[in-house]
């Protein structure tokens, strides 16, 4: 790339990688209380400090989709594909000195600089064929119920989980007036970003474009991303990328692997992400979207009496990588007193399954799935039903921020597939201490209830 033959005087003047990672986890830990603790639907409106007071979320995907495309999407079509043009060194050092000279300004008149301000991202608007196209292409297609993977999961449902990227962009380009983070501010002018989102939706061109014509378009991004004056300043290390599905983006990864990812997990068994692409000095971890409902502090209070199952899981059990555990611990906890152990898949029907299921149980098994998580977690989480986490390689969404010890249980998979070792540990557990976890529980889950005026 021709940054890399830029003088070195311009490129140190790039923002330190602390102060990126700063920036970017503000950014996401805000999101992440928003996706991980909100209903599918929802008229509340948002008091917390981090959310803008008057504005209403609509939570669900498909309904939010919906409003979006009716109401915020170009009634027609640009004309022009609107590719970036030739990027000479002199594009870049013009950036580089207009940001210098802001950064300088912002430093003088303001010693504690750049903690005291918000996060400031600049979206790039791309053509729409990364964008609009996609999301038009999901909307006309969802209902289509008969589009599954290889292993038999409903497509749209996955994508619907991997979303992140959507929530991210509608908020982020929205009126100010409608914008639900107030410490996250969309500038217009590179020099004053810290940030650089990219709103290429990954997830949803591999799975509803064929093979060739998604590794086509996923070239053509690259291209036009890497093109970007930004880009070559920084080499791409302030820059957002979603690849929130492990299959995602899959065959350009190599190419952008200096920018800050936004992941499901980590995968260090190497089986999705390649050594020296993913790393947490510079990568987030965010939570799936829920596939259930959030059980409130009303639906807590009723479910109490009807939590007689022990433990329940209701998802595939053959599953490849770390995954494989799910059918022995599957075979060994079958037909157990107090157990529920159903297969089954995501679609509408698995979703009230799971829903009814977990709001009846104490545990709610989450083993590794093809990846090291799994959405079942925050299924679990939402539902007020403590997680039974086994999976080795598993990095959560801000461990070190969030204390899962207080309200998940952790087993290793060694334990885990020693006859009777789950059930034996589980009845172990005091009764004071699983109240003490469903009350951590139902704080995380009532977060929102707390914060959400009437």
């Amino acid at each position: 790339m021709r940054a890399k033959q830029m003088p070195s005087s311009i490129l140190t003047r790039s923002k330190s990688p602390v102060i990126l990672l700063f920036a970017v986890i503000i950014l996401a830990l805000s999101f992440f209380f928003f996706f991980l603790f909100s209903p599918s639907t929802t008229t509340a409106a948002v008091t917390v400090p981090y959310w803008h007071p008057s504005v209403r979320p609509e939570t669900s995907f498909v309904a939010s989709l919906e409003h979006f495309l009716a109401h915020k999407a170009p009634k027609i079509p640009a004309s022009s594909d609107d590719t970036v043009g030739p990027v000479i060194d002199h594009d870049v050092r013009r950036l580089d000195e207009r940001k210098f000279v802001k950064e300088m300004e912002w430093l003088r008149g303001d010693p504690y600089y750049p903690m005291s301000m918000p996060v400031r991202v600049y979206v790039y608007e791309m053509p729409s064929k990364f964008t609009y196209d996609l999301l038009w292409l999901f909307r006309n297609t969802y209902r289509e119920t008969s589009n599954i993977t290889s292993n038999g999961s409903p497509v749209h449902r996955l994508i619907e989980q991997h979303s992140i990227d959507y929530w991210l962009w509608a908020d982020l380009i929205a009126p100010e007036s409608e914008r639900l983070l107030k410490n996250v501010v969309r500038v217009v002018k590179q020099e004053e970003a810290d940030l650089f989102y990219v709103p290429f939706f990954t997830t949803i061109s591999f799975f509803l474009l064929e093979k060739q014509q998604c590794k086509a378009l996923y070239r053509e991004a690259l291209k036009w991303v890497t093109d970007q004056p930004a880009w070559k300043r920084s080499e791409g290390r302030d820059h957002i990328f979603p690849i929130h599905h492990p299959w995602s983006f899959k065959s350009v990864r190599r190419y952008v692997k200096n920018a800050i990812w936004l992941l499901p997990d980590m995968d260090s068994t190497g089986n999705w992400y390649k050594p020296g692409q993913v790393s947490l000095e510079k990568d987030l971890i965010l939570p799936y979207v829920p596939n259930v409902d959030l059980c409130d502090a009303k639906c807590l209070l009723e479910s109490e009496s009807k939590r007689t199952t022990l433990l329940f899981f209701r998802g595939r059990l053959k599953r490849n990588a770390g995954g494989k555990i799910r059918a022995k611990i599957g075979a060994e906890l079958t037909g157990a007193k107090d157990v529920v152990i159903e297969e089954g898949t995501a679609g509408e029907g698995g979703k009230a399954a799971a829903q009814k299921g977990m709001r009846r149980s104490i545990f709610c098994l989450s083993p590794a799935g093809d990846t090291p998580s799994s959405a079942r977690l925050f299924d679990a989480i939402v539902s007020g039903c403590i997680p039974v986490i086994i999976s080795d390689e598993l990095e959560l969404p801000f461990e070190g921020i969030l204390d899962y010890r207080k309200m998940a249980v952790f087993i290793s998979s060694t334990d885990a597939v020693q006859p009777g070792w789950i059930l034996r540990y589980l009845k172990s557990i005091s009764s004071t201490q699983i109240r003490e976890m469903r009350r951590n529980l139902a704080e995380e889950n009532n977060l929102k209830e707390r914060n959400f005026g009437e």
